[in-house]
């Protein structure tokens, strides 16, 4: 059996692609269970995070193996195998421990030297073993990944040439301030309270946050959550359920937001709807925002009848926070107009330009909702009026929001982007040095693993034997006391241990090397040992077999 890796990731695949391969928890369970289930495959752990996608198994054909994982991974992704190939990647043997101690390390993350990973790939080999999908080699190589994992950050400052995901996030929202100043002023909303989630509200607390509040579906976790973060700033948290977020979005001036949730969270409406005041108003549709200056009164801003536009144009008005303006005009024949001016270009992105460009473009659409606030959208300073961090694979927060005024959004995509072009700290290249010295220690100990059964299965019949003649010489000479017969029973085993002490040490060290895996076979070969017989020692418990092997024969 050899170990095999198929998956994609940031690095593979643009971030559309991953979004909507992700796979949720109970698929991440049924694949697991799918691939031990497939012939090639006899153990396996599925590594899901918001920008990798890894299936690891033990397999007994490479190219079956292949195979067989990269249409399960197409299958329960939903995302076709023929439009999948093409970002797939595959590392076997040294080159898939290798891959896995990288990822552990954080070389591989989107932001080098981030730790986060570690815990997920404890969650992965954790949900391995409860699914019993995790066997030997997966066990062993998950287990010692976690561990190089340790040693990297324990040992360099691979910690200094990056950071989690969410500091990141944090550091991009800001957008060049200092961080914990930033922070500092901010009404949070955190959206989750997944380990994602909580990490962004530990983060968030400790850097002195003015308040925070956690929503998420399950009012009781986001509540433990609160309670345990309380203490760590001096800002107020507080819990609150789902359904409670659109109220909570009017207060908030930060939003992180990281859920399973297959569907958005956040659309581009309810932020629009959120960052209404009675000084300003701008109405969102398809990524479109229409606005209209009092002042600016040469054209009027239209909107088909009956659309979205035109409907939140009227409650709008009801709320006193617009009026609507009745121009006369054709009827719209439709939706979506194809306005020529992009939405930077208006005056409430960037405090220039003339209005009546966009009044224009309305007019001859036709319509007759027209939206004016009381004064142009303006943004505190030229800064950020909302800024939202979305965390989530695939996306809670509708990309569409980065065109409304006063928003800055930054997700996975934009994280990507930023990440390129960090500097790579020193102490990387003394990590890459640690990963490819414990891929060699790991190889070598697998590949003498793998002679260990036959070690083991020649002992066995070793033991067999001396017990058989010291049976044989018992019958001969019944007039021997206890005492004669036990020293000639030790002179026995001595003898045969110190004849297969030697070759059966040097085999385990032979095997250690590339290539080695020959060398059970030629001892199976030079012994006559029966396959089956090695075969069971090594379907038997690791903690047993030794013990086993050296007590035969000596009852």
């Amino acid at each position: 059996m050899s170990l095999l890796v198929v998956g994609l990731s940031h690095r593979s695949a643009p971030v559309s692609v991953l979004e909507r391969a992700a796979l949720s928890a109970d698929a991440q369970v049924k694949l697991a269970q799918d691939i031990v289930s497939a012939e090639p495959a006899a153990e396996a752990a599925v590594l899901a995070t918001c920008n990798r996608i890894e299936l690891y198994a033990d397999v007994d054909k490479f190219h079956a193996g292949v195979a067989e994982l990269s249409t399960l991974l197409a299958q329960h992704s939903g995302v076709g195998l023929e439009e999948l190939t093409p970002y797939l990647y595959v590392h076997y043997e040294d080159r898939a421990v290798h891959h896995l101690f990288s990822v552990a390390c954080g070389l591989d993350s989107m932001v080098v030297g981030e730790g986060q990973i570690l815990g997920q790939i404890k969650d992965a080999l954790a949900r391995g073993q409860e699914l019993h999908t995790a066997g030997r080699l997966i066990n062993d190589l998950f287990q010692q990944a976690l561990r190089v994992g340790k040693r990297a950050h324990s040992e360099t400052g691979i910690d200094r040439a990056g950071q989690s995901l969410v500091s990141f996030g944090l550091e991009q929202l800001a957008g060049g301030a200092d961080v914990p100043g930033w922070v500092a002023g901010q009404r949070a909303l955190v959206i989750g309270a997944g380990s994602m989630s909580s990490l962004a509200a530990t983060t968030l607390a400790r850097l002195g946050v003015r308040e925070l509040v956690i929503a998420n579906r399950t009012l009781d976790r986001a509540e433990k959550l609160a309670v345990s973060l309380a203490a760590l700033g001096q800002g107020t948290v507080r819990a609150v359920p789902m359904s409670a977020v659109p109220d909570e979005l009017t207060r908030a001036s930060a939003v992180v937001s990281c859920t399973g949730a297959t569907g958005l969270v956040l659309t581009a409406e309810a932020v629009a709807d959120a960052l209404a005041v009675p000084e300003s108003a701008s109405v969102v549709m398809a990524g479109a925002v229409v606005t209209e200056s009092v002042q600016g009164a040469q054209g009027a801003l239209r909107a088909p009848d009956g659309s979205l536009v035109a409907r939140l144009a009227e409650t709008a008005s009801r709320d006193g926070r617009v009026r609507i303006r009745d121009l006369g005009g054709r009827p719209a024949e439709g939706g979506d107009t194809g306005c020529p001016v992009g939405l930077d270009d208006t005056p409430a992105a960037t405090g220039a330009g003339d209005p009546a460009q966009h009044g224009v473009w309305m007019e001859n659409a036709g319509g007759t909702a027209v939206v004016a606030p009381r004064q142009a959208v303006r943004h505190r300073g030229g800064s950020v009026r909302m800024a939202l961090l979305d965390l989530a694979m695939p996306r809670d927060i509708d990309h569409a929001v980065h065109r409304i005024p006063g928003v800055r959004l930054v997700d996975i995509e934009s994280l990507a982007d930023a990440s390129a072009d960090a500097p790579m700290a020193a102490d990387v290249d003394q990590v890459r040095d640690i990963v490819a010295a414990e891929v060699a220690a790991f190889g070598a100990a697998q590949r003498a693993a793998r002679i260990t059964p036959t070690v083991i299965a020649l002992r066995a019949m070793a033991a067999d034997v001396v017990a058989g003649e010291l049976a044989r010489l018992d019958g001969r000479l019944s007039g021997l006391d206890e005492k004669q017969r036990g020293e000639i029973q030790q002179t026995v085993r001595r003898v045969v241990d110190k004849l297969l002490h030697a070759p059966t040490v040097r085999v385990k060290q032979l095997a250690g090397e590339p290539g080695g895996a020959g060398y059970a076979d030629a001892l199976r070969t030079l012994f006559d040992l029966d396959p089956e017989t090695v075969a069971s020692v090594s379907r038997a418990d690791p903690t047993d077999r030794e013990t086993d092997a050296e007590n035969r024969g000596r009852s």
